[in-house]
């Protein structure tokens, strides 16, 4: 069945036990100059999102050798700050599914790597090591942009693909064999919740900060339309399109000063610690009392680690944060005793155990075998929320249902979540953040 996942949004506001967490891209290497009005210069590509996902067919022999699972997480580049709880989550979903049991009665083997970002090859010679090295499953990338650069590689050689964090739209009608799937919802959603956060601020003149890939350019457009949606007049929205690698950002944030709008809506990476103190240097920056929003590749404590003190103070904004609760938290911290934040971290977690779960419903480690039983052990079966648990189940001949620390999963035929649960996260004088409630998109 064709699945339009434009859809409307149903929010909900107010704590909630069970949130979903995404993320996206880097920077891209290619440079777009903004026009006198803010529009991009060049032409931006629209994503087609209605479509039939491929779906993958399992084989007539099952494999039973061990399941092996890379890793394509950012330990350098411009997503490193991300890499360090995606990598404590991956390792921990290993050590307790080994702790189960494993897999088809085996240990699960990791196979650890880096994704770079896009201005290096880390991550192809990564891919090439691992699928030498005969993994069935690789968890990553973080980046949307590092993901399109070897997706083609990873899912023709017949190996799961599994994203944490990617959360571009162009992945819903990819042609990935049905070989690619995500614990994260699409940017399709998370504008949504975005433009429905600053309409309910009282915006009514907005302008729009975007970086030049997949992840900002999908999310600039989809937030626009959204706030069109909401009743603002479209020459109301500025929206300005900036290489993320350049060297100052000066000239766009100065555009935007002169559209005088009463919001801004930042979309960015490491690059928008920068463009805050452009900002405030004249005189819009969030600590001024301009609101200013932002979205999962900048709203984590990193960026105010790398802004002076206070510079923050107000700026809020969304990201597919899961509410692991403290328990989680804690198994991380015994993994990895440093970290800061834990986004996506539950995500992580997940795309390790949905992929265990379906190996042992198929009965193979085979990867076309794994990804033909994904989107089955995460809906329409008994309920369960741990990899034993479930495996127990799926032993004993039944379907299950995998609600894991990212809550209900109920994959769609696109090998993604269906329902997206944003934070709406604030910071505070200290550059810290915190999170005021939660909005819910999706249908």
């Amino acid at each position: 069945m064709a699945r339009r996942t434009l859809v409307r949004a149903a929010a909900v506001l107010g704590a909630a036990a069970l949130v979903l967490a995404g993320c996206s891209s880097d920077g891209d290497d290619s440079a777009t100059s903004a026009t006198d009005d803010g529009e991009t210069a060049a032409a931006e590509t629209t994503v087609e999102t209605d479509c039939e996902p491929a779906q993958a067919t399992a084989g007539d022999t099952p494999a039973t050798g061990p399941l092996k699972i890379g890793t394509l997480l950012p330990e350098t580049g411009s997503l490193a700050f991300l890499g360090p709880p995606e990598v404590a989550a991956v390792r921990l979903a290993v050590d307790e599914v080994n702790g189960a049991g494993g897999v088809l009665g085996q240990p699960v083997e990791l196979i650890p790597g880096d994704s770079g970002d896009t201005t290096t090859d880390t991550a192809n010679s990564t891919v090439d090591r691992e699928l030498a090295a005969g993994t069935q499953v690789i968890v990553g990338a973080a980046s949307s942009s590092v993901s399109l650069k070897v997706i083609d590689k990873i899912t023709s050689a017949g190996v799961v693909m599994f994203s944490p964090a990617n959360t571009s739209d162009q992945f819903v009608c990819y042609a990935d064999r049905g070989m690619y799937f995500r614990t994260a919802p699409t940017d399709v959603l998370q504008a949504q919740a975005l433009a429905q956060l600053i309409a309910a601020d009282g915006a009514q003149r907005v302008s729009i900060l975007a970086l030049n890939d997949p992840y900002g350019t999908g999310l600039a457009e989809n937030t626009a339309a959204n706030l069109a949606e909401a009743g603002i007049a479209e020459d109301q929205i500025q929206k300005i399109i900036y290489d993320p690698n350049a060297q100052s950002f000066n000239a766009e944030v100065d555009q935007v000063a002169n559209f005088a709008p009463d919001a801004v809506a930042l979309i960015g990476f490491e690059e928008s610690a920068k463009i805050i103190t452009r900002m405030h240097e004249v005189g819009i920056g969030p600590s001024d009392g301009t609101p200013v929003f932002g979205v999962d590749g900048n709203m984590g404590n990193a960026l105010g680690a790398n802004v002076a003190a206070g510079l923050l103070e107000g700026m809020s904004g969304t990201t597919p944060l899961t509410d692991t609760g403290e328990e989680f938290r804690q198994r991380l911290l015994a993994v990895d005793p440093a970290l800061i934040d834990f986004n996506y971290s539950g995500e992580s977690y997940d795309a390790v155990v949905i992929s265990a779960l379906a190996a042992e419903q198929a009965g193979s480690t085979a990867g076309v075998d794994i990804a033909a039983n994904i989107n089955d052990v995460t809906k329409d079966g008994t309920k369960c929320t741990t990899f034993q648990q479930c495996a127990d189940l799926v032993r004993s001949g039944e379907n299950i249902d995998y609600d894991g620390v990212t809550g209900e999963l109920s994959f769609v035929d696109a090998g993604e979540p269906g329902v997206g649960s944003y934070g709406h996260l604030v910071f505070g004088p200290d550059n810290k953040l915190t999170t005021e409630d939660y909005i819910v998109v999706g249908g």
